[in-house]
C-alpha cells in the first residue's frame, strides 16, 4: 500500500517568489497538488497548473481499472474539453490527489465524481512513474472487480463503456487510448487477468 505522509505545518508554495517577482503569483488556480518525492513525502505544494507547464514537478494521481466477471475493462473516453489527450480512452477513473488528501480518499472523490461509483471494494495494485517533456505523474494504480452500474459524468467524461480484452488488444498502437493507458496496461494486464 502507498500513502502520502505530509508534512506537520503546509508545505511550501511553488513557484517561490524571485527577486523580480517578489509577491506576483505566476500561476492562478484553486486546486493545489502536494509535490512529492518518489517515497511519498510530501516536498512542496503547487497548482495543477504550474505542475503541468513544464516544471516536471512529481505529483500524485490515482487510477482505477473496473473489470467484471466476464473479463472486460470499463474505459471511459475523455471529454473534449479536457487539456491532455481529449476524445482518447482511457482508464476508467484517473485524477489527481489534491493537497490535503489520502490517496484512498482522493480515490473515492475521483470515482464518485467521473463515475457516480461509491461502493467498491479498491485492491492496490502498484505505482507507476509517467513522465512526459512537460509532467511527470506518480500514478498510485488499483483495480475493482465487480458487476458495477456506472453512471459517467458529462462533465469529466464524455462515455464509457465496457471492452474485451480482445478488442483492446486489437486497438493497441492506434491513437485509441491514452499512450499512459497503453503503457500502464502493459506493465498490469497480467495482474488484472489474475482477478478474474
Amino acid at each position: 500500500m502507498f500513502s502520502l505522509e505530509y508534512p506537520y505545518n503546509p508545505a511550501p508554495v511553488l513557484p517561490r517568489p524571485t527577486a523580480l517577482q517578489p509577491g506576483k503569483k505566476r500561476f492562478s488556480g484553486s486546486e493545489m497538488l502536494p509535490v512529492i518525492d518518489e517515497n511519498g513525502i510530501v516536498t512542496a505544494q503547487a497548482t495543477r497548473a504550474y505542475c503541468h507547464s513544464g516544471s516536471r514537478l512529481l505529483h500524485p494521481v490515482v487510477h482505477l481499472h473496473i473489470i467484471d466477471r466476464f473479463s472486460r475493462i470499463f474505459l471511459q473516453k475523455r471529454s473534449m474539453t479536457k487539456d491532455l489527450c481529449p476524445g482518447m480512452w482511457d482508464t476508467a477513473v484517473g485524477g489527481h490527489v489534491t493537497y490535503g488528501e489520502g490517496v484512498e480518499e482522493a480515490l473515492y472523490r475521483e470515482t464518485s465524481e467521473e463515475l457516480g461509483l461509491t461502493a467498491f471494494n479498491p485492491i492496490y495494485l502498484g505505482t507507476d512513474l509517467y513522465e512526459t517533456e512537460r509532467d511527470r505523474e506518480f500514478v498510485i494504480i488499483y483495480a475493482a472487480v465487480g458487476n458495477f452500474s456506472l453512471s459517467p459524468s458529462n462533465a469529466e467524461v464524455s462515455e464509457g463503456r465496457w471492452w474485451t480484452l480482445e478488442e483492446i488488444d486489437s486497438n493497441l498502437g492506434k491513437s485509441v487510448f491514452t499512450p499512459n493507458f497503453e503503457g500502464e496496461f502493459a506493465k498490469i494486464r497480467k495482474t488484472l487477468e489474475s482477478l478474474l
